[in-house]
């Protein structure tokens, strides 16, 4: 079985995290925090999601562009490299961004279903921080994320 999932993916100590959400709810600045971590890129906006007997493997979709392997989009900046992740990898959790007064105090359940398995999932408040911080890895990429963090280092 197969599925194509809106969302972002990637590779966190070789476990891969699907990440979903509506536009502008903090997909990639998640993404982007978790990459200046040490993760590394599945594939953005959509995934391949496959399953191999009692396990979910996630992937760069092979009907995608390959230039864009390795690639994803970010708002303001464009699209910019990052690490990329194995072919394949292991799903092992879902986050959803949402709006942080929809979050759920006590969840009802802390799974969902994916191709008739159940998955780990949690709702990750977007605004958790009042001020999303530009991770490293997007300030040492990109001459705006110099220029922003030069601003706002120095007050």
């Amino acid at each position: 079985m197969r599925k194509l999932v809106n969302g972002t993916a990637v590779a966190w100590r070789g476990q891969g995290v699907l990440i979903l959400g509506p536009s502008g709810a903090g997909k990639s600045d998640l993404t982007l925090r978790l990459i200046d971590s040490g993760a590394t890129l599945i594939a953005d906006d959509v995934v391949e999601m496959k399953r191999a007997g009692n396990q979910l493997l996630l992937s760069f979709p092979p009907e995608g562009p390959g230039d864009l392997k390795g690639k994803m989009e970010v708002k303001g900046l464009g699209i910019m490299s990052v690490p990329v992740a194995p072919p394949e990898v292991p799903l092992a959790l879902v986050v959803r961004s949402t709006p942080l007064a929809e979050v759920e105090l006590i969840p009802e359940s802390l799974e969902s279903e994916w191709l008739d398995l159940p998955v780990t999932t949690i709702e990750w408040g977007c605004g958790l921080t009042p001020m999303p911080a530009p991770s490293r890895f997007w300030r040492r990429t990109t001459m705006e994320g110099w220029r922003f963090w030069a601003a706002t280092a120095n007050g």
